[in-house]
């Protein structure tokens, strides 16, 4: 039989560690992190959800666009690409450039996803420079305006296995991408606008080296 301290002993160790457990409860959400990517609803002002979405930086876009149904996608990018946000860039061939490669050592013309919505056209260049390293040149470059296009050199039009050369200077014009010196360009000879936010391809310019 349970004697009286017996008893309270048990009565006590109860008591115990329901109050540890009621504190582990109440005080667990300090410590748990958690995360939401709730997409844009799909019945929002259209013009609303693009200034919101403008505003985000990179990479909210990004984690807001893993949420984002295609038809989303699709307005968003429409929204983009008559935006009028067109930017322009005219670099200079101001660089020495060397005497034995006729200035040129690879062209390949853009060919643009066409779909009304992803577009891009001009021609790219990869132009040896004299002290041996090598630029590429996008020229006549005409690109619909989208969030975040990235120039890539790319081993296919995927962009699974690519070289990043950073954001895209400007949707319309001429410019100028150093070549890093280690880069085998007859892996990577197809140069990609990417639209980072939505992983989706504009348009494409393959090398025939």
């Amino acid at each position: 039989m349970l004697n009286k301290d017996n008893v309270k002993k048990i009565i006590y160790s109860a008591i115990g560690a329901l109050v540890i457990l009621v504190t582990v409860y109440l005080v667990s959400p300090l410590f748990i992190s958690t995360e939401i990517n709730e997409p844009l609803p799909p019945n929002i002002n259209s013009s609303v959800a693009f200034e919101e979405f403008s505003k985000m930086n990179e990479d909210e876009r990004v984690k807001t666009a893993r949420n984002m149904t295609n038809e989303q996608k699709n307005q968003m990018l429409v929204q983009f690409a008559e935006s009028g946000n067109n930017s322009r860039l005219d670099e200079d061939m101001n660089i020495n450039i060397s005497a034995e490669s006729n200035q040129s050592s690879g062209t390949a013309t853009f060919v643009g996803v066409n779909d009304g919505i992803h577009n891009a056209e001009g021609t790219a260049k990869i132009i040896p420079l004299s002290n041996n390293d090598s630029i590429l040149r996008l020229e006549n470059l005409k690109v619909s305006n989208g969030p975040d296009l990235y120039v890539y050199l790319s081993t296919d039009k995927g962009g699974s296995d690519f070289v990043n050369f950073g954001k895209l200077k400007a949707n319309n014009g001429n410019q100028n991408y150093n070549i890093p010196s280690d880069t085998d360009l007859s892996k990577y000879n197809t140069v990609l606008i990417w639209c980072k936010a939505f992983s989706v391809l504009f348009g494409s310019a393959e090398f025939k080296f």
